[in-house]
């Protein structure tokens, strides 16, 4: 925890690095390819021979650890001063994961503007994303669903 607190306060290092260098995602090797505003991001997850499971594809979980926390950074990015964590991640591996693989996520403007709305009537929002990690050939492997939790800082529930 003091790592990513300590790399946060280094203002000089591009976003995209710092994401890069969170331990576990170096340990993976990955490498952001696109991030922006966090509407809009891409991830390249190497296939590796730790990654790779005997069938010669990745391992679910390679897919999960990357695909688990996105969808709640972006809303820490975009609705900043909540408490936000991952409620709920399924994965539908479709597809044998036989090369790298791209974790394209897109934060669409409609569940943006409920988010917005649903923090300011009720000062909670549980938003539900969809999206995919996809081989280099650009076939959908694994199709994402998250649910984000977003509650005021120090909720409790009671």
């Amino acid at each position: 925890m003091r790592w990513m607190r300590f790399l946060r306060r280094l203002k000089f290092i591009r976003q995209e690095r710092r994401i890069e260098w969170y331990p576990p995602f170096w340990l993976m090797r990955i490498k952001v390819l696109e991030l922006g505003d966090w509407r809009h991001l891409r991830i390249r997850l190497p296939l590796t021979a730790i990654s790779k499971n005997m069938g010669g594809a990745m391992f679910g979980g390679y897919q999960a650890a990357l695909a688990d926390p996105i969808a709640a950074l972006a809303c820490n990015e975009l609705f900043p001063g909540y408490s936000v964590f991952t409620r709920k991640l399924s994965l539908d591996f479709r597809l044998p994961g036989d090369s790298d693989l791209e974790l394209r996520f897109d934060f669409p403007e409609a569940v943006e503007a409920r988010i917005k709305s649903e923090l300011e009537d009720k000062g909670r929002s549980n938003p539900e994303f969809e999206y995919g990690l996809y081989r280099s050939d650009g076939t959908l492997c694994t199709l994402v669903h998250c649910t984000v939790a977003m509650r005021p800082l120090g909720y409790r529930k009671t």
